[in-house]
């Protein structure tokens, strides 16, 4: 076997155990490669209760209930679907009625979901100056007249 030919089937060989190696990670990745679902995909896709997942949407008006201590349930929509959200302890500042908001936890099935966290996503109107302008010069602002978009502070 000549040189070049034994560099050959060490390049080959590396490639095939790289491609191997892709496609475990991927085969692993498969169910949590996106960032959350919504209430609308859980009951699409059939969730098994049981299941571990991220849950984002919008907490539901007038539906956050807080109980003894530390307790709070609420729900969580999409504008279609609805699932009781149950979680115990602080939540986010931004947390309230109407924002969008993502949790963590354990899918409990029949609706029911037990949050470990709660993230809070930042208002939906929020814009960088850049997109801002772009939509103004293309036609396509939608902001309240003569106001200025929030601008992230640098």
């Amino acid at each position: 076997m000549t040189r070049k030919q034994r560099r050959l089937m060490l390049i080959a060989a590396a490639g095939a155990v790289l491609a191997l190696a892709l496609g475990l990670v991927l085969f692993a990745m498969r169910d949590t490669i996106v960032f959350f679902y919504g209430p609308t995909e859980i009951a699409e896709k059939g969730v098994q209760p049981g299941a571990r997942l991220r849950l984002g949407g919008l907490v539901e008006e007038g539906s956050v209930k807080r109980g003894p201590g530390q307790q709070v349930a609420f729900a969580i929509t999409d504008g279609k679907s609805v699932v009781q959200v149950s979680y115990s302890g602080l939540l986010p500042d931004l947390f309230r009625e109407g924002q969008g908001v993502v949790t963590e936890g354990v899918f409990q099935g029949g609706g029911r979901f037990k949050a470990d966290s709660v993230l809070a996503k930042h208002d939906e109107k929020y814009m960088p100056r850049e997109v801002a302008d772009t939509l103004k010069k293309q036609g396509h602002w939608q902001g309240e007249a003569g106001a200025a978009p929030a601008a992230a502070k640098p």
